[in-house]
């Protein structure tokens, strides 16, 4: 039904007009992030409404681009509920010492000589079990570079170790928003996703952690100090219980993914269990529980590393999130209505000649279209709703899709120094990107082992496809 409906749409406009639409919306979304440094959700709020006017003078109908609307924001249906899931579970993990425990004993077992490969994993580990590589960053990563500092090591090479963990964590967390985005976007289920995703993030991550075990080796004289490890250690230690028992719901968590359960039940088991312990184990009692759940864990420690990294989670951390993935739905309502889209894939057909051209071009016209709008709630999402039928067509699977647009968006992000992440990085780090890019090879090294496959054929999953010519 949709596919008719789009065919529809594409006859309300010329070529010339459907790409001068494109041109129209990518540039409302340069000049009010880039240029006028505006708010993302606001300048795709405002980007829909210029595009849309534009499209009705032309001739396309309101209720064809209020529909796509609707139907946008319908797919969008689960990633938002997974999205205020995660809100509550990273603060019940907090609320009940889960997460305390987890940095605490990761920090605990660090030793010299393998301390640049102990914080990528230990960066890794917190942000599979948060689900944000920028929590990674600010809270562990923060204290990290306080130790590398007391050990002489170079701060590049540890913002590299830290980008590298809490990217690869990032890319394969249940729990992140970019990983939920991207399996929802090109309509695949969240753990074939993330378990495709291993064959292009492990490599990266196995030659990352051999190049900062051979740094490892040349600073691996000193001994571990430093004011902002000792004064975390010590606070985490006296605000929260470190029992072994608040591992329960990660372990909980994992299983039941493993097991294939739904996503949203095992959000909801990882939240009860760990809003039981809190009580259990913390002490907190009912209303405790709950505001963690609201507004996140609130209480101050007194030491401003420990409080960026406990005070944090609840529903309510997620709402400019869920704000900008509406936002970010929505834009691409009237280029779908108007036929922009369909031009797009119909011009891709006519220039590729296989399957691996056209992995190879989505993977292109993605990292442009990311160096522009440097925003993954927008690129997965406009480039995810044109392309994502050319891999039906084709015969390969969609989780390639979504494979090339973490290793093309995800990963990639770090390196675009007027970018969010990169701006977010750099600064909170305290070392420039073009500094640590370098010691960050998961960040180039995912596109280039998506690209390597792609052309090899190796991992790619295919499935039959739905018509001769486009396999020939």
């Amino acid at each position: 039904m949709n596919e008719a409906k789009n065919t529809a749409y594409s006859k309300e406009l010329s070529t010339g007009k459907a790409i001068a639409l494109l041109v129209i919306a990518i540039a409302t979304i340069f000049v009010g992030k880039l240029v006028l440094n505006g708010d993302i959700a606001v300048t795709l709020l405002v980007d829909t409404v210029i595009v849309s006017a534009i499209a009705v003078i032309w001739g396309v109908k309101w209720s064809d681009i209020e529909e796509q609307m609707k139907e946008n924001l319908k797919s969008m249906t689960v990633p938002l509920v997974i999205l205020m899931c995660v809100g509550l579970l990273v603060g019940t993990w907090i609320i009940s010492g889960t997460i305390p425990t987890m940095v605490y004993y990761g920090m605990k077992f660090i030793h010299p000589n393998i301390f640049l490969v102990m914080a990528c994993l230990i960066a890794a580990l917190m942000s599979i079990m948060t689900g944000t590589s920028w929590g990674t960053v600010s809270t562990v990563g923060v204290a990290l570079m306080g130790v590398s500092a007391g050990l002489q090591i170079p701060l590049p090479y540890t913002a590299g170790a830290i980008t590298v963990g809490a990217i690869f964590g990032d890319k394969l967390s249940p729990l992140s928003e970019t990983t939920v985005l991207s399996s929802a976007v090109a309509d695949v289920d969240i753990v074939e996703h993330i378990k495709y995703m291993l064959f292009t993030t492990v490599p990266c991550l196995v030659i990352s952690l051999i190049l900062y075990a051979v740094l490892g080796i040349q600073h691996g004289s000193g001994s571990i100090q430093g004011a902002d490890y000792d004064m975390m250690m010590e606070t985490l230690q006296t605000t929260f219980n470190l029992n072994p028992l608040v591992l329960i719901p990660p372990v909980v968590a994992v299983v039941l993914i493993v097991l294939k359960k739904p996503t949203i039940p095992t959000f909801f088991v990882g939240i009860a269990v760990a809003a039981v312990l809190a009580a259990v184990i913390q002490g907190a009692t009912p209303s405790q529980v709950l505001s963690a759940m609201a507004s996140g864990y609130t209480e101050s420690t007194g030491v401003a590393v420990v409080d960026s990294m406990v005070i944090r989670g609840g529903l309510k951390s997620m709402f400019s999130t869920l704000i900008l993935v509406m936002a970010a739905g929505v834009i691409g309502a009237p280029l779908r209505a108007s036929g922009a889209v369909e031009l797009i894939i119909s011009k891709i057909e006519k220039v590729v000649k296989n399957e691996k051209q056209m992995m190879l071009a989505v993977g292109v016209m993605h990292i442009v279209l990311f160096l522009i709008v440097v925003s993954y709630y927008v690129s997965f999402i406009l480039i995810g709703s044109m392309t994502k039928d050319l891999y039906d067509k084709y015969g390969v699977d969609r989780k390639n899709l979504s494979r090339t647009l973490e290793d093309t968006g995800t990963a990639f992000a770090p390196l675009i120094p007027w970018g969010l992440s990169g701006a977010f990085y750099s600064t909170t780090l305290g070392v420039s990107t073009t500094q640590f890019a370098i010691f960050a090879p998961i960040t180039y090294l995912s596109c280039v082992v998506g690209a390597i496959y792609i052309i090899t054929g190796f991992t790619i999953a295919r499935n039959k496809p739905q018509k001769d010519s486009a396999s020939s």
